[in-house]
């Protein structure tokens, strides 16, 4: 397969979505470990401390163009999928077997995507771009994160965004998981009911946990 295959082909976008798809899993488990520490209930030493590390290492920082290329090509392989499934049924089924044939969080990939990017836009922009620009190369003076999350956190239209993209990635998550997986070769009966089980496990906790922050900050569960 050449490079232009992989990105233009079926199974080449596939393959992108598969490995994108894996890189963001650890990103998700990685952040969801640093934002998990807003419950020592210091003050949000602890969290501070963490995301001083994450972002005053200039390692954390050259994966973040990592990643940032990686959900920047899983959005728009993923939206050419769609359009590419779409485009192959564009007459109907004669009959719809709803969730009997798959599951409808399965058949709206991109509705739950376009939910979540919604989400990152506004995420990246009230606190990731703040705080990036203060930390070393521009103004050279951090903000306190915890502080703007409470402030931010005590706006109940921004809570709620976060709710329903927590949710949404969940969903998103639910499918795509065990997807990503079986897109690098995982179709073994067993290891692919295991990787079903793992990837709803994993999707309720992520969920929990990142719509658990902004919760905790409205409602004062957290000093």
């Amino acid at each position: 397969m050449t490079w232009k295959q992989v990105f233009t082909s079926p199974v080449g976008k596939k393959l992108v979505m598969g490995l994108t798809g894996i890189f963001l899993i650890l990103f998700l488990i990685i952040h969801a470990g640093l934002n998990a520490c807003i419950w020592a209930n210091d003050n949000g030493e602890m969290f501070l401390e963490g995301a001083h590390f994450m972002g005053g290492n200039w390692v954390p920082r050259i994966l973040e163009i990592g990643l940032f290329a990686g959900l920047l090509l899983h959005i728009i392989q993923g939206y050419m999928l769609t359009a590419q499934n779409q485009a192959k049924r564009s007459v109907g089924y004669a009959v719809n077997y709803g969730n009997r044939g798959s599951k409808w969080y399965s058949r709206s990939m991109g509705l739950l995507g376009t939910i979540i990017l919604l989400f990152l836009v506004v995420h990246i922009s009230n606190f990731w771009l703040p705080n990036r620009s203060h930390q070393g190369f521009l103004l050279g003076e951090e903000i306190n994160l915890y502080e703007k999350m409470k402030e931010e956190f005590s706006v109940l239209w921004i809570v709620i965004l976060y709710v329903v993209g927590c949710i949404s990635l969940g969903y998103h998550l639910a499918h795509g998981f065990q997807s990503a997986f079986r897109t690098m070769g995982v179709h073994n009966k067993r290891y692919v009911a295991m990787l079903k089980g793992l990837g709803y496990g994993f999707s309720v906790l992520i969920t929990l946990i990142f719509a658990m922050m902004p919760l905790s900050f409205y409602f004062h569960w957290i000093d």
